[in-house]
């Protein structure tokens, strides 16, 4: 693993390259960056989640899922290490299916909103769904870490589960998609 920070400038990117994981230096554009830069992102959404009200079990799964998320940042930092295992899909998978079934049935699609904690759900699954395609395109010319997209594709999933559930906690209304809405005269919206 490489070496943990104790300056925080070095000016070595100032001409637009980074240091991978395994000493090596490629550019800030690179595929491989730009996959664990967005995984960056989601964990960082992730940490504004859980600033949030939110349900206990939402916030326990997401302190652990915050460190995989690191985990698996370093994973694609460092080519060739790998971290998270198929147990870690599964209990993602497990914790989705124990919040799902308390969840009312959906009929319609749901719109991002409802809750604060609801719609930063949402921003984070967004998030998480484009992680994923970064980790994709990277395997395009890479060896990926076995279990990155896998992960990435059920976090999503239950980003979207937790979206309800945030949205129910915190006392709010899902706010479902109506087909063919009729366009309201401006005044009305007033």
């Amino acid at each position: 693993m490489g070496n943990r920070l104790s300056k925080i400038y070095t000016r070595t990117g100032d001409a637009g390259d980074t240091g991978l994981g395994d000493g090596s230096r490629v550019g800030k554009d690179t595929p491989r960056v730009c996959a664990y830069g967005t995984v960056d992102e989601l964990n960082s959404t992730l940490g504004l989640l859980r600033t949030e009200s939110g349900p206990t079990v939402c916030a326990g799964a997401l302190d652990h899922i915050q460190h995989h998320l690191f985990d698996l940042g370093s994973e694609l930092c460092v080519p060739g290490y790998a971290v998270l295992t198929a147990d870690h899909v599964s209990w993602l998978e497990s914790v989705l299916d124990h919040l799902n079934e308390s969840l009312p049935y959906l009929e319609e699609f749901i719109l991002p909103g409802g809750t604060r904690g609801g719609a930063i759900c949402h921003m984070a699954r967004t998030q998480c769904r484009r992680a994923e395609r970064d980790v994709v395109a990277l395997g395009r010319d890479a060896d990926l870490p076995p279990h990155a997209a896998r992960y990435l594709n059920r976090l999503s999933d239950l980003l979207f589960v937790m979206s309800r559930h945030y949205v129910l906690h915190q006392g709010g209304e899902e706010v479902l998609w109506k087909k063919a809405r009729p366009l309201p005269a401006v005044e009305d919206m007033t």
